[in-house]
């Protein structure tokens, strides 16, 4: 039987933010062909089917908290291998370091990682008044996947941002204060017609304004 529904490799701004959401969220089997991407976000799978141009069934499923996610599979011993060329694998969570990506297409590389495994926070700080604070915040279990990425958009960006390890797990967290944010967020969001989350972006765009309205 003939293969179907396969990925076409070919980099574009949509490619290399489902690249993005794989180095977070997905997951790599030790069968060498098959991939999987789970989220909680709907939206999140069905932005990650359409960016690989493929029409594989999403499902779903309850964890034992009764917490709902959904899940999307791919098997293609092509596409397996073409990630792990560019530095993914199976059990990647601790081990990722550099991934190969196009300097092009980084910044949608780096909105797909943020809205895979990121966060983004933000609050009046009571210390000071008037004083609105936000975060931009990339996670990894591996330190030096985080120290490329910091090194990356340092060399772009001219920022340094702030890695610290979490106290309840291995997490590393790699941190940009409002300044920095300010010249990193641009360059995420540089088009009203991205792919990307729709609530983490309407999350940063309310801090904008706000923080705009405070200038």
């Amino acid at each position: 039987m003939k293969p179907q529904n396969k990925v076409k490799i070919k980099w574009s701004p949509e490619f290399a933010y489902a690249i993005g959401l794989l180095a977070t969220d997905g997951n790599l089997s030790s069968d060498r062909r098959h991939l999987d991407f789970t989220s909680k976000e709907l939206e999140q799978v069905k932005n990650f089917r359409e960016c690989l141009g493929v029409k594989n069934k999403i499902g779903s499923k309850k964890s034992g908290e009764g917490n709902k996610s959904f899940r999307i599979q791919i098997g293609d011993v092509n596409f397996y291998k073409f990630l792990v060329g560019i530095g993914l694998s199976a059990g990647k969570s601790k081990t990722i370091e550099a991934v190969i990506i196009p300097e092009k297409y980084f910044f949608d590389f780096l909105r797909g990682h943020l809205d895979g495994d990121g966060s983004f926070h933000s609050y009046f700080d009571p210390r000071w008044r008037s004083s609105y604070m936000f975060y931009t915040i990339f996670m990894s279990a591996s330190k030096k996947h985080i120290d490329w990425l910091r090194e990356e958009i340092n060399k772009v960006l001219k920022i340094n941002g702030h890695i610290s390890k979490s106290i309840t797990d291995s997490t590393y967290k790699l941190k940009y204060a409002k300044a920095e944010s300010l010249k990193l967020l641009p360059k995420l969001y540089y088009h009203t017609d991205i792919v990307c989350l729709s609530r983490k972006r309407r999350k940063i765009e309310k801090a904008l304004a706000v923080a705009n309205k405070a200038l």
